[in-house]
C-alpha cells in the first residue's frame, strides 16, 4: 500500500520507517484495543502451553491501527521468527512456495494486504495452511506429476483493509479474526507521551492532547503528526511541546480540531454543495473530487462515518446535520408535512 502524502492518512508513507524503533514490544505495551490484546494474550499462553504455534490469525480494519505492530509483538511474545510480505508482492505460486520452504518451525509468515493474493498463490497457500504441506507440478503434459513436500508447522498471520475483498476459502482457513477499531482519545494520549519520551521530545499534557484529538483514533497519524509539531517547536518555538504550540502547528499544517484536512472537508462540501447533502454514488464522487473510489471507502469513509459526519446508504452517500455544522453551514431544514396518499 502506497503513500498518498496526507499528514491525516492512516496509510504509509515514506517517512514512518521512523515509527519502527517506536513500535511495542510485548502485549503489556499495547494500549486500546482490549478486547484485541485479551483474546491475544490467551491464545499465546495457551500455544505456549502446549508447545505449538498459535492459530493462524486475521487482522482486518482501517490503515493505521497497528495490524503489523501485532504481529511484531505475536512473534517476540512466542519466541519466534517473523518473515514479513504483502499481497502484491507474491505474484506468482513459485514466490510463496520459495518464502514457505524457507520457514522454520513455529515461525510467523505476515502477509500485509492479503486480500491483494492472486487465486493462483492462493491455491498454494491453503494446503499449506491447512495440511502444512506444499503441493507442486513438476513437469508439463502427459509426463506431469505432483509433489507434495511436507512444511513445519507454522503461523500465518493476515492483515486487510478489506475484508470483504478475501476470498470466502482463505478467510475460513484463519482460526482467528479480529477487528480493529480506531483508538479513544486517552489511549492516543499514552501513544503520544510514550512515542515522545522514547523521541527525548518534551511535551506538556496540553500539548499531548492537542495532537491526540487530531489524530483520528490512528496511531500512525498521530506519530506522524507528534514529529512534524516537534519540527515546529524546535524552529519556532523553545522546543517545548505545549498546548497553543501543538494548535498552531497543526492549524498550519490544515488540520482542524477533530483531525479532519482539506480533502475530508472538500469531500464533505462536495456532497453538500454539489449534491445538495446527498445521497450521491460512490463512482460520481470519487469522480468529482478526483480519488479513487477504494481511497475514498478504505481513507476518509471510516473516520467521517465514526464522527457521524456521512452516511452509507442503498442509494450513496449523505452528510449528515453534523456535518453541515461542521463547515460552517446550515442544514436543509426538515419536512414536516404530513404525506398525502
Amino acid at each position: 500500500m502506497t503513500g498518498d502524502g496526507r499528514l491525516s492518512s492512516g496509510k504509509p508513507q515514506p517517512d514512518d520507517r521512523d515509527n519502527i524503533a517506536l513500535r511495542p514490544k510485548a502485549l503489556q505495551d499495547i494500549v486500546g484495543q482490549d478486547r484485541v490484546r485479551e483474546n491475544l494474550k490467551i491464545i499465546i499462553e495457551a500455544a505456549k502451553l502446549r508447545s505449538e504455534p498459535i492459530d493462524h490469525t486475521l487482522f482486518y480494519g482501517p490503515p493505521g491501527l497497528g495490524k503489523t505492530s501485532l504481529a511484531y509483538v505475536i512473534a517476540n511474545e512466542m519466541g519466534v521468527n517473523i518473515r514479513i510480505t504483502a499481497g502484491p508482492s507474491i505474484e506468482r505460486a513459485g514466490d510463496l512456495a520459495a518464502i514457505l520452504t524457507h520457514m522454520k518451525p513455529n515461525d510467523i509468515l505476515f502477509i500485509d494486504e492479503i486480500h491483494r493474493l492472486g487465486r493462483a498463490v492462493e491455491e498454494v497457500l491453503y494446503p499449506a495452511m491447512e495440511d502444512f504441506a506444499l503441493d507442486i507440478v513438476i513437469g508439463k503434459g502427459p509426463s506431469a506429476k505432483n509433489v507434495r513436500i511436507n512444511l513445519p508447522r507454522f503461523t500465518v498471520i493476515g492483515a486487510t483493509t478489506q475484508l470483504a475483498l478475501l476470498a470466502g476459502p482463505l478467510r475460513d482457513r484463519f482460526g482467528a479474526r479480529f477487528r480493529l477499531d480506531f483508538y479513544d482519545l486517552p489511549a492516543m494520549e499514552y501513544i503520544i507521551r510514550r512515542a515522545a519520551s522514547m523521541m527525548k521530545v518534551e511535551i506538556t499534557p496540553e500539548g499531548t492532547t492537542e495532537i491526540a484529538r487530531r489524530s483520528r483514533g490512528t496511531p500512525r497519524v498521530s506519530l506522524r503528526l507528534l514529529r512534524r509539531v516537534r519540527d515546529y517547536a524546535q524552529t519556532r518555538a523553545s522546543g517545548v511541546i505545549t498546548g497553543p504550540v501543538a494548535g498552531e502547528a497543526l492549524e498550519l499544517m490544515d488540520i482542524d480540531y477533530l483531525g479532519l484536512d482539506e480533502i475530508d472537508r472538500r469531500l464533505l462540501l462536495t456532497i453538500i454543495e454539489k449534491y445538495s447533502g446527498g445521497p450521491v454514488g460512490l463512482p460520481t464522487l470519487a469522480a468529482s473530487i478526483s480519488e479513487d473510489q477504494s481511497t475514498i471507502e478504505d481513507v476518509y469513509e471510516p473516520y467521517l462515518m465514526q464522527l457521524g459526519f456521512l452516511k452509507r446508504t442503498p442509494r450513496g452517500r449523505e452528510a449528515t446535520v453534523l456535518a453541515y455544522e461542521h463547515v460552517g453551514l446550515t442544514p436543509p431544514a426538515v419536512s414536516t408535512t404530513t404525506p398525502m396518499f
